[in-house]
């Protein structure tokens, strides 16, 4: 039976200037209702998880998560996603310095302006703000990245830079690190404490 990885693969291949039928098929044998265009791996990690501590599962609801390749690739998709392709609906989040970006690419396609959701710098900041730079401390030890941590830190770089900041900036240090914490990070908010425009983003789907 088909999935919406398959799916989200065979977008990924039409995007890349391969055929669309493969992704047509798919999209109408799951059902699917809305596009959700996301910069990287990491947001839909955080995206994923937020949805599954509430209870819901996207898949089910008819709704595609997928990473686009950063906000560049976002008019790209939008069209072939959103009115002037599959007729999905389309939603997303973004960062704050691809907001043009996205606006551009949701107005190509004639998809609602409203539709995206912006976080202040992105949305591991977003994360670091509600949890607080003490809990993220405890989670990283957590998680076994104490001693990578400590080692960041120590470099000339990190020096007088504000600690919220510095996690930021650690979490993208590793291949595969700031994909994990964007899970773990969200798993780890209390109810009700996820950061406006995640929350937002998922309340609209």
């Amino acid at each position: 039976m088909a999935d919406m990885g398959e799916l989200t693969d065979a977008v990924t291949a039409w995007a890349a200037g391969g055929t669309d039928r493969p992704a047509r098929e798919l999209a109408a044998r799951l059902a699917v209702r809305t596009a959700v265009l996301l910069e990287g791996p990491s947001d839909v990690a955080a995206v994923h998880a937020l949805a599954g501590s509430r209870g819901r599962d996207l898949a089910a609801e008819g709704a595609c998560v997928l990473a686009i390749g950063g906000a560049m690739s976002v008019a790209r998709y939008a069209g072939l996603l959103g009115p002037p392709g599959l007729g999905l609906r389309l939603a997303g989040l973004c960062d704050e310095a691809e907001r043009p970006y996205y606006a551009r690419g949701f107005e190509r396609a004639g998809a609602a302006p409203d539709g995206f959701f912006v976080c202040a710098a992105d949305l591991e900041d977003e994360l670091i703000r509600v949890l607080g730079t003490a809990r993220v401390a405890e989670i990283v030890e957590e998680e076994g990245d104490l001693r990578p941590l400590r080692t960041f830190l120590r470099q000339p770089a990190q020096r007088g830079r504000a600690p919220q900041q510095q996690f930021r900036r650690f979490l993208g240090t590793t291949s595969g690190r700031k994909i994990h914490y964007g899970g773990v990070l969200v798993r780890a908010l209390g109810e009700g404490r996820a950061p406006a425009p995640l929350d937002g983003l998922l309340a609209a789907l």
